[in-house]
């Protein structure tokens, strides 16, 4: 069985920057071992698998070790696949998720997801947490991940954190956000729970950064720069109980996935 295979660069309009997404178009599911093995052989922080559905598409996301409840550039690169290489003609596409219906709309060459809203809530910091940030927030706060706040952007620039600390943590990752130079704010997130030291941009952290920027700058439209090596732009709306998340991506290759006969895996 062959199975066709995207590599997309997400939150970019350049090639090697961005956030990598693998996507694989399914016309039914596999099982979940196999998707999750293919996941593990792309070594990408996020696979993304979709399958037709009356009216929508069924979208499952996968690190190389686990299936997260949500992912925004994975989500992007299924986009930019259906509307850039599989002919889909309309402006919206519709992914049934374990988040929730979500939408992806086409503008041109931005692409803009709506996501659900997550704020986050002020909480007292675990120690590990500190300790293996190896520095002391002005603010933690707390959503689906932890997020600590610093004062500039030098600060979370400067982080080199302990990864087998912040691994012991009870969620799925850990943003590390400040006020932007050349945009609104910036932030970092890394998973290593899930499988991800630092993820390079981080469409689901910002289900959460966008309510507590918009709040904090009293601005519902925002501009954020994830500061990871390769980098990424977002171009964010605040829209109460949902957030719009816009971007750009670029197709990096296109080959297939050589499956092996179910008695083989």
């Amino acid at each position: 069985m062959r199975i066709p295979y995207y590599h997309v660069d997400a939150f970019t309009d350049t090639l090697f920057q961005g956030n990598p997404a693998g996507v694989c178009p399914l016309e039914r599911w596999l099982p979940d071992e196999i998707l999750q093995r293919i996941a593990a052989e792309n070594n990408l922080s996020e696979t993304a698998f979709f399958v037709a559905q009356e009216g929508a598409f069924h979208l499952r996301w996968f690190t190389p070790t686990v299936e997260v409840d949500l992912c925004g550039h994975a989500t992007l690169a299924a986009g930019h696949v259906l509307f850039s290489e599989l002919g889909f003609l309309e402006n919206v596409i519709r992914f049934n998720t374990l988040s929730g219906r979500l939408a992806v709309t086409r503008d041109g060459k931005m692409i803009e997801l709506d996501f659900p809203a997550r704020p986050p809530m002020p909480c007292d910091p675990p120690q590990n947490l500190l300790s293996g940030l190896g520095a002391q927030p002005a603010e933690v706060l707390r959503a689906r991940d932890y997020m600590a706040v610093f004062p500039s952007a030098a600060d979370v620039a400067a982080l080199k954190p302990n990864m087998a600390l912040l691994s012991q943590l009870d969620c799925l990752g850990i943003i590390v956000t400040a006020p932007g130079n050349d945009s609104d704010f910036v932030s970092r997130f890394f998973a290593p729970a899930a499988g991800i030291a630092q993820d390079p941009v981080t469409g689901s952290s910002h289900c959460s950064l966008i309510p507590f920027w918009s709040e904090r700058l009293g601005k519902n439209r925002l501009f954020a720069r994830q500061i990871s090596a390769r980098g990424g732009a977002l171009y964010c709306r605040h829209l109460g109980e949902r957030v719009a998340i816009g971007g750009q991506a670029v197709i990096y290759s296109r080959a297939e996935l050589n499956m092996p006969a179910p008695s083989e895996t």
